[in-house]
C-alpha cells in the first residue's frame, strides 16, 4: 500500500489541495456516467456485475468463483467477461484458456479459468467482450468481473463488495479518498457484500463473505494449468517460519490469514498485479514459500528457480444460504424478463 492509501484509510485528514481536486473528479465522474448511460447495450441474457466502489482489492474475484459454482447448480450456464489488465493477448476480444500464460491472458482472468473452468472473455470494452462469449458459446448468463463502473454494459443485478478491514477509508472520493464514486452509489446496487467483519459503520451491508482456506497446492510438482494437484492440509505448515510474498490490493489479509494458521509470516507485500522476477523471489535463509493463487499463476516458469518447498493457499468464498436464495430469486425474475 502506498502513503497515500495509507492516509486515505487512516484518521488523517487529506491534504487540502487533494480535497480541492475532489469536486473535479465527481463532476467528471457523474457526466460520464449519464453520457455511458445514455449509450448502453443490453444483451439478451442477464448479466451480473461484481464490482466495487473503493480503490484496491476487496475480494471481488473469490466472489466470482463462487456464483460460478452456485449458478450452476441452479441450472445456469455462466461465462465471464473481464478487462484482462495487462493483458497482452493477440488481439481483443480474447478467449482464455486455463493453458494460456498470466503474460497472454492477465493474472484474474487465467486465474478465474483455471478454477472455474467456464468461458471467460477479456477485452477493455466489456461490451465487445459480452458480444463475443454469446457469439462463441452456450451461455446464458454473464458474470462481469470488476464491471460496476463499466457503464457500457447494461446491467440486471450489481453486487458490490466492501472490505470489512478497510471499510470506505476515509469517505473521500479519489484523489482525496479511496472511493471511485460517492458512498450514496450503495442505495442504488441490489446487494452490499461486506467481506469479513466490519471494522467500522458501513452505510448498508445485505451479507457478509467469509474466505476460507481450503488448502495448500505446492508449485515444485504442481503444473497450474493441468487439474488439480495433490493438496497438503492446512495444517502442514503450522509452527513453520514462511516466506510470504503477495502481490494482491489487500496483501496484508494474506499475511494474516497464514497467521490463523499458525504459520510465523515473515511478510513480502508487492503491488498489485506485480510481475515478478526469479531474484525477487529468493531469500536468505530460505524457507518454505507462500503466496496466493493469484500470484502463483504468474510464476509459472520461474518454478525451477524457486525454493523446493513453495506453494499457494487456495480459498473459498462462504456466503450465508438466505443471500444465495434471495439473489436466485431475483435472477430468476431477470431471467423471464431478459428471455
Amino acid at each position: 500500500m502506498t502513503g497515500l492509501e495509507q492516509r486515505w484509510y487512516s484518521n488523517q485528514r487529506p491534504p487540502w489541495y487533494l480535497q480541492l481536486l475532489e469536486p473535479l473528479y465527481r463532476t467528471l465522474s457523474r457526466l460520464d456516467r449519464q453520457r455511458k448511460q445514455a449509450r448502453q447495450w443490453r444483451a439478451p441474457v442477464p448479466v451480473i456485475v461484481v464490482g466495487n466502489i473503493t480503490v484496491g482489492g476487496t475480494g471481488k474475484t473469490p466472489l466470482v468463483t463462487w456464483l460460478v459454482e452456485i449458478l450452476r447448480q441452479a441450472g445456469y450456464r455462466p461465462g465471464i467477461v473481464s478487462r484482462g489488465y495487462k493483458a497482452t493477448p493477440p488481439a481483443f476480444p480474447y478467449r482464455v484458456s486455463p493453458d494460456d500464460s498470466a503474460v497472454i491472458a492477465g493474472d484474474e482472468p487465467l486465474m478465474l479459468a483455471r478454477r472455474c473452468r467456464c468461458p471467460l472473455v477479456i477485452d477493455p470494452q466489456r461490451v465487445r467482450a459480452a458480444q463475443h462469449l454469446l457469439a462463441t458459446t452456450d451461455c446464458n448468463l454473464i458474470i462481469s468481473d470488476d464491471g460496476l463502473q463499466h457503464l457500457m454494459l447494461d446491467r440486471d443485478i450489481e453486487l458490490v463488495v466492501l472490505d470489512g478491514a478497510r471499510g470506505l477509508g476515509n469517505g473521500h472520493c479519489l484523489p482525496a479518498g479511496p472511493l471511485r464514486e460517492p458512498a450514496t452509489r450503495l442505495n442504488t446496487v441490489d446487494f452490499v457484500i461486506c467481506n469479513g467483519v466490519a471494522r467500522q459503520p458501513l452505510p448498508r451491508q445485505d451479507a457478509k463473505m467469509r474466505l476460507q482456506p481450503r488448502a495448500f497446492y505446492r508449485l515444485a510438482n504442481a503444473d497450474l494449468s493441468e487439474g488439480d494437484p495433490e493438496p497438503k492440509p492446512l495444517s502442514y505448515y503450522k509452527g513453520q517460519t514462511v516466506n510470504a510474498v503477495a502481490g494482491i490490493g489487500n496483501p496484508q489479509r494474506f499475511f494474516d490469514t497464514l497467521t490463523a494458521l499458525g504459520i510465523d509470516v515473515i511478510p513480502h507485500a508487492f503491488a498489485d498485479h506485480h510481475t515478478y522476477q526469479a531474484d525477487e523471489l529468493q531469500f536468505d535463509p530460505p524457507r518454505p514459500l507462500l503466496t496466493t493463487e493469484k500470484d502463483a499463476v504468474k510464476w509459472q516458469g520461474l518454478q525451477s528457480e524457486l525454493a523446493m518447498d513453495a506453494a499457494w493457499l487456495e480459498i473459498e468464498a462462504q456466503l450465508p444460504d438466505n443471500f444465495r436464495q434471495a439473489l436466485l430469486i431475483k435472477l430468476a425474475a431477470c431471467y423471464r424478463q431478459a428471455c
